[in-house]
């Protein structure tokens, strides 16, 4: 690999762990507008592992917000951020995977000055990346939630 490639890969490295800390970012911050913008235009979101429904990221986005409106708090931690460049119409670096853990302590709204968490729950996303003329954007992310605990875990 010429230092050229390795500079570009690098370079796209950084942008997609960009992108998923956008990810996390509008979704604690409640930014629907930003997180819709995070997709590409046929960007879909599976959220069904966690109680939760699948469809374009506009779809999705206003069911977060109904749903996440009630959390005063929220923090996404994700970790562990495994990233493989793909191949889209026989040039390398178009797509990308990233699979990634996460962590997510939520508190409640009404419940400030409490010393733990309100909810928690953890697990794993499989993120789908494509570039695209506005830089990189996500084609999907999957939620394989693993545990939860506080109000509504099994």
């Amino acid at each position: 690999m010429t230092q050229r490639a390795e500079f570009a890969t690098v370079r796209d490295r950084l942008a997609v762990d960009d992108l998923v800390t956008a990810y996390a970012v509008a979704v604690d911050d409640g930014d629907w507008p930003a997180y819709r913008d995070l997709f590409a235009p046929d960007g879909r979101a599976d959220y069904r592992s966690a109680g939760g429904i699948e469809g374009d990221a506009r779809r999705v986005a206003a069911w977060l917000a109904e749903n996440l409106a009630r959390f005063a708090v929220r923090q996404h931690l994700i970790v562990n951020r495994q990233v493989r460049f793909g191949v889209l119409e026989h040039d390398t670096g178009d797509t990308a995977r990233v699979r990634a853990d996460y962590l997510n302590p939520m508190r409640l709204s009404g419940t400030e000055g409490r010393a733990a968490p309100d909810l928690e729950c953890g697990g794993r996303y499989d993120f789908g990346a494509l570039r695209t003329p506005d830089g990189w954007r996500l084609s999907e992310v999957v939620v394989h939630e693993k545990w939860r605990r506080g109000p509504g875990a099994p």
